[in-house]
């Protein structure tokens, strides 16, 4: 993670980390101390993003409507996965991903309910005012976004799979956490329908890419 609270700051210690020590992307979350991330102050740290070549993976914190989660882990099962619908579309309405053409993220927890609501989304850009100012359609950029395999549903990795395409699917275990996958290769291993190519992309060749491996 870097400091995204002072924009030009968090600029200078992903170059730092990536120069020096070798990282190959960085970790943030989906808003800084209730800040989305559209904010036109957070452009030193994209821009430099872009020239060093490298993704973030967007993790959700502090989540929206916590004071109504707190039961049930909740903040967890349901603010997690919301927490990375805001953020995205954020950056789709918010016109950072058109800004910076090279910015490319990665979605925990297979996206959210992001790939479930892009339907939703796409049909309000077409019919609300709030919405069109934004030039291409939300559903045009799904591609901007890697997504990790943790649905704990067949279904819904297979959903998300056709709509985005193998090539854009990373593992994903959630390890150490109660919600991880004990076995996360199998999940990909015995999904039917994926071809063993397909099954290699995900298993390691998107990643390898997305890390510039």
């Amino acid at each position: 993670s870097v400091p995204m609270q002072e924009p030009e700051t968090a600029a200078a210690e992903l170059e730092r980390c990536v120069k020096e020590l070798g990282m190959r992307g960085l970790e943030m979350l989906t808003h800084v101390n209730g800040e989305n991330l559209d904010r036109p102050r957070f452009a030193p740290l994209y821009k430099k993003m872009e020239e060093l070549d490298v993704p973030a993976f967007m993790h959700p914190n502090n989540v929206l409507g916590a004071d109504r989660l707190g039961s049930y882990f909740l903040n967890n099962l349901i603010g997690n996965p919301t927490e990375s619908a805001i953020a995205a579309s954020h950056l789709i309405f918010g016109e950072v991903l058109d800004r910076f053409p090279q910015l490319t993220f990665c979605l925990p927890h297979a996206g959210g309910t992001f790939p479930w609501l892009i339907g939703r989304i796409t049909h309000g850009w077409g019919v609300r005012e709030e919405c069109k100012h934004l030039k291409t359609p939300p559903v045009d950029y799904l591609r901007r976004f890697y997504y990790d395999t943790i649905t704990h549903a067949h279904p819904a990795l297979e959903y998300l799979i056709n709509l985005v395409g193998p090539d854009r699917v990373v593992l994903g275990s959630d390890f150490c956490f109660d919600m991880s996958y004990d076995r996360p290769v199998e999940i990909v291993t015995e999904h039917a329908g994926l071809s063993e190519d397909d099954q290699a992309l995900i298993l390691g060749g998107n990643a390898k890419r997305l890390l510039g491996i």
